[in-house]
């Protein structure tokens, strides 16, 4: 949901499309870089504060989930152009008494945040402004999320009337319930380093070194096996849900899968060989 911003922003008065556009062009909304295996998308549609409109989330889906089961491609970064990483939802959208499409657009989020987790790589959220209500969301929703010392993050819909439920899942599942709480029922904002302390944030950075940091990230993940971090990362999702003794049991079973992939002996050999692994991704 789109927020009440801090004074020093001003919310956009432009209306914007209320329903699909005939003609939607994905340059219009993001900016696609791939590099390397890795692939930079910019949210950077300023007159809105990039808003999660239907049509930017549509392009932006469709820019996550493309070739995903490419071996060359290694990570996804999400970013976004401005101040404002993401104001959310477009309550313009949201304010005509149409049922279906509202459900539409709440869906479409929650596609993203799910195709987002069953990704085969790590999805980082590079975060240099602000993130609120459901932009807070679609943050918290990503693999690894770094932010410079100036971003701030807020669910603040409760404010305009409408309480960030959808945001409120993805902030409860990754900080505590007291944390959250405040987030939700407040709608006041938290700092980059207080939403590390909450445990929204894997790491904080002076906006200086954000691209440096998100660099040797990337360098971290490219040096790693694909196939044995897509592994990783699918049981580490799904064992987040399950009793303690089922956990354990599973992840028996899924050490020992991780130990018949090809990439798995060559990594351990390469290990009593003392030399770089030749990882073939599979």
């Amino acid at each position: 949901m789109l927020l009440k911003l801090p004074k020093s922003f001003k919310l956009y008065t432009r209306l914007v499309p209320i329903r699909f556009a005939s003609k939607v062009s994905a340059n219009d909304f993001i900016k696609v870089k791939n590099d390397r295996g890795v692939r930079e998308i910019t949210l950077c549609h300023p007159s809105t504060r990039n808003s999660l409109s239907m049509d930017m989330m549509c392009v932006l889906h469709e820019a996550l989930v493309e070739d995903s089961r490419n071996v060359e491609l290694r990570c996804v970064i999400l970013t976004a152009e401005g101040k404002i990483w993401s104001a959310g939802h477009n309550l313009k959208e949201l304010q005509p008494d149409d049922l279906e499409f509202r459900d539409t657009v709440f869906q479409k989020l929650t596609d993203i945040v799910l195709d987002i987790r069953k990704l085969p790589v790590p999805v980082i959220a590079k975060v240099n402004g602000y993130a609120a209500a459901a932009g807070c969301q679609l943050a918290a929703s990503c693999d690894i999320i770094v932010a410079s010392d100036k971003s701030m993050f807020s669910t603040p819909g409760a404010g305009v009337g409408v309480f960030c439920n959808t945001p409120g899942v993805a902030v409860g599942r990754v900080m505590s319930r007291p944390k959250s709480a405040y987030m939700l029922m407040t709608g006041l904002p938290l700092s980059s380093q207080e939403a590390y302390v909450a445990g929204l944030v894997s790491k904080v950075v002076p906006e200086s070194e954000l691209d440096k940091t998100i660099e040797e990230i990337v360098c971290a993940i490219r040096s790693k096996s694909r196939a044995v971090l897509g592994l990783g990362k699918e049981f580490y999702y799904e064992q987040l849900n399950l009793p303690l003794e089922d956990a354990y049991a599973k992840a028996k079973a899924k050490m020992n899968e991780n130990l018949q992939l090809a990439d798995c002996k060559e990594g351990m050999q390469s290990f009593i060989e003392k030399r770089a692994p030749n990882w073939k991704h599979t």
